[in-house]
């Protein structure tokens, strides 16, 4: 039997959460570089992944498939293709990222007895490290049930990491402080247990009228005429899939608990929460919705392209008036998953590839300019706008970071998001050009919010608070340099991830039957 390399790469992040877990307390260090050398050999893996995935090649590949719940028709069932892959590799590469952006952030203020059992720093990084097996394990599962499970199991360890590493850098008491957090977390969970639930009922749906959770059993039967699932039935389905995708995503007006959790939350949870966890919920529309209800998918398009075109422009404009620099990258990143659904759901090739892009490009630029917002929030102890002025005089390189994330974020021309943001805009205007076209009135906003948020932190005179602040350390450098050059690459050359994402989004297309508008060209005098 080959090597499963998929598992592997799930199971050598949970075998790290482990171990690190069980770190006597008082070697809060070797935790920590414990969980970095694991989340390092999994991106190793990741690599691997990628080498071996050949792009004109079957759908699904680097298959597994065993038997596990025999009696209820539930399989052990792993494959990726080229969208999977994207967001493994996204996956993995963040990870050891935010485990060293947050290297003090799970530091206990005092000194641990060492005979204490409870292990905050152990703890903090072993949660990272669990919710990137989970994470990853979901883009490989194509086994329904095992996919659900993991959608929900996910939750438990986020629900830790806000609500139990909450951000330190409060205006308000301790005792405010842990209630902000507890409200966040809470709000997170409920939200997405209600999604959940609903996702449960539909998959048990799903069983009923196919006798099977596997996506290739499913799309075979579909395909040579043996299943045929009643309109209505279908579009039950796909309400109750799409439903709990649409929260995790997340999609207006499903979206409330996203500037919370991310705003309590510490700059590297906010980061794992919307540049990997969030990522579940577009990706799932593309491998589930599409690909197991493509006629109910094509009837709910009109309402979902309405949606995703209201998050855009709402979630701009929320950012646009925030004075809270955390829950102003929330709102705008609100706005950004809006092009991404409204990408998926223009059903033509450049909008599925472009919002395939834009999960990885949102996650890599995302990741940037939070942790440099991070590192800016810590050195100053506030996430009011108001309480800078004058940054880029006194640290001049963690100034022009921040600059240079902020414009991956409006999606500057020569930068990565700018791809993926014209990608989906002319597959959306090809098919619907009026929801294209007002789709732009975000991209005017992304400029004002960024530009207005540099201005008002970086520009001006100095505040006598940030007088003595000092500028990138090492270890902040090595976090954000590769992030940024990363942004420059696919920025200028982004054949690398189309390659491999192209074939995949052909398959979907196919699935629901799609085909791109030919332009319309008159015809010459």
């Amino acid at each position: 039997m080959s090597f499963p390399l998929l598992t592997a790469t799930a199971v050598l992040p949970a075998v790290g959460a482990i171990v690190t877990a069980a770190v006597p307390a008082a070697r809060r260090t070797a935790a920590k570089w414990l969980a970095l050398v694991f989340s390092l050999a999994t991106l190793v893996l990741a690599a691997f992944v990628v080498v071996r995935f050949e792009p004109g090649g079957a759908r699904y590949q680097l298959t597994e498939s065993h038997a596990w719940i025999s009696d209820f028709g539930v399989r052990y069932e792993l494959g990726v293709d080229g969208i999977g892959v994207a967001l493994l590799a996204l996956t993995a590469l963040l990870i050891p990222f935010v485990i060293l952006a947050g290297w003090h952030d799970a530091d206990p203020l005092e000194e641990v007895n060492p005979n204490r059992r409870w292990r905050p720093t152990q703890g903090f990084f072993a949660l990272i490290l669990m919710v990137e097996a989970m994470v990853i394990l979901s883009f490989e599962a194509t086994d329904v049930f095992l996919f659900y499970i993991l959608f929900e199991a996910m939750l438990i360890p986020m629900y830790f990491l806000i609500g139990g590493f909450g951000d330190r850098a409060h205006s308000g008491g301790d005792e405010a402080a842990a209630t902000q957090r507890s409200y966040a977390a809470v709000k997170f969970l409920l939200y997405n247990l209600v999604g959940g639930l609903i996702m449960l009922a539909a998959v048990i749906g799903l069983y009923v009228v196919a006798g099977s959770f596997s996506l290739s059993e499913i799309a075979e039967a579909r395909a040579n005429g043996s299943l045929s699932i009643a309109t209505d039935t279908e579009r039950w389905l796909f309400l109750g899939f799409f439903f709990a995708f649409a929260v995790k995503a997340p999609l207006w007006p499903l979206h409330t608990w996203l500037p919370n959790a991310m705003g309590e939350a510490t700059a590297p949870v906010a980061v794992l929460i919307t540049a990997v966890v969030d990522k579940v919920g577009t990706f799932a529309m593309l491998r589930f919705c599409l690909q197991l209800f493509p006629e109910a998918s094509k009837w709910a398009t009109p309402v979902i392209l309405v949606l995703a075109l209201i998050s855009i422009v709402y979630g701009a404009l929320l950012a646009v008036g925030q004075r809270d620099m955390k829950r102003l990258i929330a709102y705008a990143s609100i706005s950004h998953f809006g092009f991404i659904i409204m990408g998926i759901f223009a059903m033509t090739s450049q909008g599925q590839s472009g919002a395939t892009l834009y999960m990885v490009n949102h996650g890599i630029s995302t990741a940037a300019l939070m942790l440099v917002a991070g590192f800016l929030i810590t050195r100053r102890g506030s996430r009011l706008i108001a309480d800078y002025g004058g940054v880029q005089k006194v640290a001049p390189v963690l100034a022009g970071t921040f600059l240079i994330g902020g414009l991956a974020t409006l999606s500057l021309p020569g930068l990565s998001p700018f791809v993926s943001e014209f990608l989906v805009l002319v597959g959306t205007f090809s098919r619907y050009p009026v929801i294209g076209i007002i789709a732009t009135i975000g991209i005017v906003l992304a400029a004002l919010y960024v530009l207005v948020l540099y201005q008002r932190t970086m520009t001006g005179p100095v505040k006598a608070e940030v007088r003595t602040m000092p500028d990138l350390r090492v270890r902040e450098l090595v976090v954000i340099t590769p992030l940024i050059a990363l942004l420059l690459f696919l920025g200028v050359y982004p054949k690398p991830l189309t390659e491999i994402v192209n074939p995949a989004v052909e398959h979907t297309l196919s699935d629901v039957q799609q085909t791109d508008p030919k332009p319309e060209v008159e015809a010459a005098p």
